[in-house]
């Protein structure tokens, strides 16, 4: 089979529990390794408790893999669509040995992560690695990362300006725009990107957060971090969304906020938990409003984003990108994406 004939696409993410039961083994398998006792596991497991253990994340991920179908099939592009997690069923490894089932020799992988990094780009290759070593027949080719998309910018454009419109009028004057992502360790951060250079995940959202902000023809923006973890002596990138919040509405008198999660495609845990309980909360207290923006993955762009970047592969139809940084990819069979890439992770 030529390289380009692909037969197969597989959608790659992260994974979340659908039940009470599944919190805690679904916590184990996500911080194997490490040596984190289970008293701990069930403490952080809290925000799914909160939900009925239930993480929005497969559902969400199932949304986006039907839109994509509807896409491809409206293309006339016969590619089947398979759904595999690194943290939970459906396992990515059962994915691929159903792939093999039915034949599949030659897929692509769309992970579910627009950047650069170790959790958003490294850790994908390693399930690609991983998934090979078991299903050495099956050729596995990840797609590029999207962070500058032109099509992911005008959807969280668009997203930036419903949620402006919900801003009270009397409150406009005093509304600050922020970008948020999730937060790495610094030293992580110092390691990412190869020969992108240094600090490549931040810089990402970075450009990403600037590029919106320009559609939208906001100039005053900041760009947050959330949902940190570990060790609290450990640096992480900063500041922290709710800490800003806090700081901007007593410093600056800013009695609204305008909140787009760019570093997140779906509104999985992350979201819901650290933006619309825990920020909401800190800005009830202030009397604060916060317009939360929509995320990209459920609407008709995203789709046909997806559906681009497989076309790149597929067709050899030209990268779109409209950002100033290095896009890492594509990667075959899990192997660094380019010399260096992530190499020291």
């Amino acid at each position: 089979m030529p390289y380009n004939e692909y037969d197969a696409l597989l959608v790659l993410s992260f994974g979340g529990p659908e039940g009470n039961d599944e919190v805690l083994p679904f916590l184990q398998n996500v911080t194997r390794g490490r040596g984190i006792p289970d008293e701990r596991l069930v403490e952080v497991g809290k925000h799914y408790y909160h939900f009925d253990g239930v993480s929005p994340l497969n559902a969400l991920n199932r949304e986006i893999i039907s839109n994509l179908e509807a896409e491809l099939t409206r293309r006339g592009t016969e590619l089947p669509v398979y759904f595999g997690n690194r943290n939970w069923h459906p396992f990515a490894e059962d994915a691929a040995a159903q792939m093999v089932k039915d034949g599949v020799r030659n897929a692509l992988v769309f992970a579910t992560s627009a950047w650069a990094g170790f959790s958003a780009c490294l850790q994908y290759n390693e399930d690609i690695r991983r998934i090979r070593e078991s299903h050495p027949e099956l050729r596995l080719t990840k797609l590029r990362q999207f962070y500058d998309h032109p099509l992911f910018i005008a959807e969280m454009a668009d997203a930036v300006r419903e949620a402006y419109a919900e801003v009270p009028e009397d409150r406009r004057d005093h509304t600050r725009l922020l970008f948020t992502a999730h937060s790495v360790p610094t030293d992580a951060d110092n390691r990412a990107g190869g020969e992108g250079g240094k600090n490549l995940y931040s810089r990402q959202v970075a450009e990403a957060s600037r590029l919106i902000a320009a559609e939208v023809g906001v100039a005053d923006y900041d760009l947050v971090w959330q949902s940190r973890s570990g060790n609290p002596a450990t640096p992480w990138l900063e500041p922290d969304v709710v800490d800003h919040t806090e700081a901007i509405a007593q410093s600056d008198g800013v009695r609204s906020v305008v909140v787009c999660p760019v570093g997140f495609i779906s509104d999985h845990m992350e979201v819901v938990w650290d933006l619309d309980t825990e920020l909401q909360e800190a800005a009830d207290d202030l009397d604060v409003t916060v317009h939360r923006t929509r995320t990209a993955g459920p609407s008709q762009r995203f789709s046909t984003m997806v559906a681009d970047l497989i076309a790149e592969m597929t067709d050899d139809k030209p990268a779109q990108g409209i950002g100033q940084l290095s896009v890492q990819g594509c990667t075959v069979n899990g192997a660094a994406c380019r010399p260096g890439c992530c190499s020291e992770l």
